[in-house]
């Protein structure tokens, strides 16, 4: 049986390829079964909604942007998602963006602010299964992979949620995604939160 110690609103991170839509799916599913008012929203995607009102064409492109460009739309999306009252909100999206700059956090200080997340779910997968993953989605413009960039991303990944944790004081719940395991990573996720 789900309980629920007031409202929640979890940040749910993971590099492209790790299953997180799969697993953002099957949550909102139960939860929604279980009477929950469940809010997801695409962080990358809401800032894009708002990219695209200053000619924005690609939704890839928001990483090629200058940082204090980001910044701005990560402000935006912020304050538009500190405005959901749901009783769970979960905010889809990335733990850093590489921009030609270099790796710039998906979180910083200013936006964990102004969400005030009560949770962190970092989702993560064998480097091969990514690999293969990415290989396979034709939805996407991404760039160039191989193992040695995914394995970085993880570690990127990894120190960039654990940055996150120490300036909320909000725990964070690491998921291995295994291949055929999602059911086994949702129970997880679902017991580390509380729901």
């Amino acid at each position: 049986m789900l309980y629920l110690e007031g409202n929640k609103r979890i940040i749910l991170v993971g590099i492209p390829g790790v299953g997180k839509t799969t697993i953002l799916k099957k949550m909102v599913d139960i939860l929604k079964d279980h009477n929950k008012t469940v809010h997801v929203v695409s962080f990358g995607t809401l800032m894009f909604e708002v990219a695209k009102e200053n000619g924005l064409k690609d939704r890839d492109e928001l990483r090629h942007l200058p940082v204090d460009r980001q910044q701005h739309l990560q402000k935006l999306a912020a304050e538009k998602i500190a405005a959901f009252d749901e009783q769970v909100v979960i905010v889809d999206t990335h733990a850093f963006i590489n921009s030609p700059e270099g790796y710039y956090p998906g979180l910083p200080e200013h936006v964990l602010k102004i969400i005030k997340p009560t949770n962190f779910v970092s989702v993560s997968a064998k480097p091969e299964e990514i690999y293969n993953r990415r290989m396979t989605d034709e939805t996407r413009n991404r760039d160039k992979i191989t193992l040695l960039t995914i394995n970085k991303e993880l570690d990127i990944q990894s120190a960039m949620i654990s940055a996150c944790t120490v300036l909320t004081g909000s725990p964070v719940k690491h998921i291995l995604n295994r291949e055929g395991k999602i059911d086994e990573a949702i129970d997880k996720i679902i017991n580390a939160l509380g729901l």
